[in-house]
């Protein structure tokens, strides 16, 4: 596997001062030598240094700040040029820009299964950046396409792994929607493992879109009510029946009162309706006695 090497260029200043150099030496024995037979001395050296003009030409070339060339001879690589500004190289060597800044990608939306078959709808969001620049140009053949398709294989993986909510037990207490923390970090180091290849280093992944797919978002709209309910309901249950042990103690302790069992459980079931109904209650007024 081909890992990056840095290649140091020459500063582009230098060279053109020996191309404007070469330039006017080659003029100078062209010209002066003008009036003598072609095939002279002077006149071959002026037209070498003119060839060395024309031949240094295209070795000059601009890095932008966060931008990279990487260097290759006749198909063999030679090197990365990370050096900034106005630089040159060999001419012959091949040159392929390379952008080393930090990019982002939305991924698409997929419609996937978790682990329970459920079909739910996902899509991740990743911030990544090149950092090895000979493998992401030599090892893969196109470095920004195999991002994005090893991305949305991660996001299938991860969706099928685990499950969307926590439904009857089922699961081992990590959920797509409870745990977003642990599932954008198992996500993070799966893509670096994915894109180590090509070079990619991912510096951030989360989930943007998350939801149950169209087909079953109703019927478990339901269940998430129908779950809302019964923990309100468990909830109002523990209190009122807190409260009615804490009267028929206060009672029993004050002595206003004394309370056979019969009229314990009359007493429990009329506090229960009044605390745990839905609607208020009215009184009703008994003229007679319990047993009467």
């Amino acid at each position: 596997m081909t890992r990056e090497k840095l290649y140091l260029p020459l500063s582009g200043y230098l060279m053109v001062f020996v191309e404007l150099i070469t330039l006017i030496t080659g003029i100078v024995l062209i010209v002066a030598d003008f009036s003598t037979p072609p095939i002279s001395l002077a006149s071959l050296m002026g037209a070498f240094c003119l060839l060395a003009f024309v031949f240094i030409l295209p070795g000059f070339f601009i890095n932008n700040p966060n931008e990279a060339k990487v260097l290759l001879l006749f198909g063999e690589y030679k090197g990365t040029a990370r050096r900034e500004g106005f630089c040159w190289i060999n001419p012959f060597f091949t040159k392929r820009h390379i952008s080393l800044r930090a990019r982002n990608q939305n991924g698409n939306v997929l419609k996937v299964n978790d682990k329970l078959g459920n079909p739910i709808e996902i899509g991740a969001v990743l911030v990544w950046q090149v950092q090895d620049t000979a493998k992401a140009t030599l090892e893969v053949e196109n470095y920004q396409q195999y991002v994005v398709i090893q991305s949305e294989a991660a996001v299938r993986h991860l969706a099928n792994t685990f499950p969307y909510d926590d439904i009857d037990e089922h699961t081992d207490g990590i959920t797509l929607r409870a745990s977003a923390d642990q599932v954008n970090n198992l996500l993070e180091k799966e893509l670096n493992e994915r894109l180590d290849r090509a070079g990619i280093k991912v510096l951030e992944a989360r989930i943007s879109h998350l939801a149950y797919a169209q087909e079953i978002a109703g019927a478990m709209l339901q269940r998430q009510q129908a779950t809302a309910v019964v923990a309100a309901r468990r909830q109002i249950v523990e209190g009122a029946v807190g409260m009615v042990e804490m009267a028929l103690s206060k009672l029993s302790e004050k002595e206003i009162v004394v309370l056979d069992e019969e009229r314990k459980a009359a007493m429990v079931s009329n506090l229960l309706v009044v605390l745990c109904g839905e609607k208020g209650t009215q009184p009703v007024l008994n003229a007679g006695t319990l047993y009467h």
